[in-house]
């Protein structure tokens, strides 16, 4: 990043300085206020962060505009991923409007064990992220389902949202259609099948450990013990409210299909969230109406009913508290705090990154390395920093990426170990951390806070672990046989 002429880059003085103050006010924010600081406390710490952050710029001469035009161009960056946001939330009311996820939710409820639905909840995401290559989409769709099942069988739904997004980043990056797993091989100079089978090393073991701690929980969870009435009353309800039937799924599988065909995230959602807007008026209309409290299926009623479910979200009075706190979601404003985290995290992480914090942070690693093993596990270190200071699962990638590949090629490691490195601490991580993107959509998602399902992501938690205790023990270490300009050119040529 280049500074101001007249600019000084942070001393050691003013490093510690907003090391404790960040951890201060962010700590503190949390620590006082619990899940509910992300409801307005962590945005304050983080905007306090970056004036501390734009005082001591100021104190060390950058000018406030290139401060300023720094907060922007960092702001910027976000607009595609808090479109997202906003459009996921018309996604959830629409789905709930149109039948589609009380359909899921009835299917599930029928063909799925409660001693084993967490395993299966796991297993069902990952197969579904393999094959559409988003972690996104299918918490979206499936993860949003797997959710109101568990709230049906009186499960966990905290246990539940970590099964979903360990499946789903599981799925995520094994495949080869997925963002991330084309961005770490291409930032590192390696090839995507090379990347992804490297990978597996310990991503297939972590998986395996995870599906077991879900199958252990699960058959420990204490049976409740009105649970089957409950059961039956949810699906009674569901009859009763909702015209169930096959084809509700359609907005569902259409969505899916074209996150497989690569169409743009949010063209891909607006779309699903349209089509089930039309599925809502063929075939749910009494719900529609009793939704606005209309009794005439009138163009106006009609308007009104769709206009409210994309902004505000669907609300449904039943008689049976379950299902209307399960399906009363979505709608634009339920994402606007969530935007507004994103707004404040770049704010500050544009200001620490143009003061030149970022980089003093990460060159002050360069001292840890002493050899490949400790290389590797600071790259690893040096993703999850940037992920937490940054909340950008991306930069998690390209910062540490573009910084480490040197050094990678002076020990003559073959590109595939930095790759690797990047996704096991970067792409897995970045749902754990409360501001980051990716924490902040899965919570919104999800309707668990990050803070809530963290403990139970158990494949994103043990990931990085056991890809650092293989680095520790000198295996999957793969060594450069020829030269670093002859492998690069050979990818690029594929």
């Amino acid at each position: 990043m280049a500074m101001d002429r007249t600019a000084t880059s942070v001393s050691l003085f003013d490093t510690i300085i907003l090391l404790v103050t960040i951890l201060a006010l962010i700590g503190g924010a949390i620590t006082i206020f619990g899940n509910d600081s992300l409801a307005g406390a962590t945005q304050v710490a983080m905007i306090l962060c970056a004036f501390t952050g734009i005082m001591i710029g100021l104190k060390n001469g950058h000018r406030w505009q290139a401060l300023e035009n720094q907060i922007v161009q960092q702001i910027s960056r976000t607009v595609g991923a808090i479109l997202i946001f906003l459009s996921i939330g018309s996604l959830i009311g629409s789905f709930m409007l149109s039948g589609a996820v009380p359909t899921l939710l009835y299917v599930g409820l029928n063909i799925l064990s409660p001693s084993y639905f967490y395993p299966l909840a796991c297993l069902i995401c990952a197969v579904v992220s393999i094959c559409i290559g988003s972690s996104w989409t299918t918490a979206a769709t499936v993860g949003i389902g797997m959710i109101g099942v568990a709230y049906g069988f009186q499960l966990s739904p905290e246990i539940t949202a970590g099964a979903v997004i360990s499946g789903a980043y599981f799925g995520d990056k094994l495949s080869p259609l997925s963002e991330t797993t084309n961005l770490a091989p291409a930032i590192s100079g390696s090839d995507l099948f090379q990347h992804i089978r490297h990978m597996s090393w310990a991503t297939i073991p972590s998986f395996v450990l995870a599906l077991l701690l879900f199958t252990i929980v699960g058959l420990m969870a204490a049976p409740v013990d009105n649970a089957q009435p409950h059961l039956l009353a949810i699906l009674a309800t569901l009859e009763q409210t909702f015209n169930i039937a096959w084809y509700n799924l359609i907005p569902i599988v259409l969505l899916l299909a074209m996150s497989v065909l690569k169409v743009p995230a949010f063209l891909a959602i607006m779309m699903g969230s349209l089509v089930a807007c039309v599925f809502a008026v063929l075939f749910q209309l009494e719900v529609l109406l009793a939704f606005v409290g209309e009794s005439n299926a009138s163009l106006f009623a009609i308007a009104k009913a769709i206009w409210l479910a994309l902004y505000s979200g669907f609300d449904i009075n039943s008689g049976n508290n379950a299902v209307d706190d399960l399906l009363s979601r979505g709608g634009m404003s339920s994402m606007v705090v969530m935007a507004w985290l994103v707004i404040c995290s770049m704010t500050m992480t544009g200001v620490l990154e143009k003061i030149g914090f970022i980089d003093r942070l990460l060159q002050s690693l360069m001292r840890f390395i002493v050899s490949s093993r400790s290389l590797i596990a600071t790259t690893m270190a040096t993703s999850v920093g940037v992920n937490v200071l940054t909340g950008d699962q991306y930069l998690s990638i390209i910062l540490p990426g573009q910084m480490w590949r040197s050094q990678y090629q002076q020990r003559r490691l073959a590109t595939k170990n930095l790759s690797r490195a990047l996704e096991d601490a970067g792409t897995i991580t970045s749902p754990l951390i409360p501001w980051n993107g990716c924490g902040v959509y899965m919570a919104g998602a999800l309707g668990v806070a990050t803070l809530d399902y963290l403990p139970y992501t158990f494949f994103n938690l043990l990931s990085p672990i056991i890809s650092l205790l293989l680095v520790m023990l000198g295996m999957t270490i793969a060594q450069q046989t020829a030269p670093y300009e002859d492998e690069i050119a050979q990818v690029h040529a594929k």
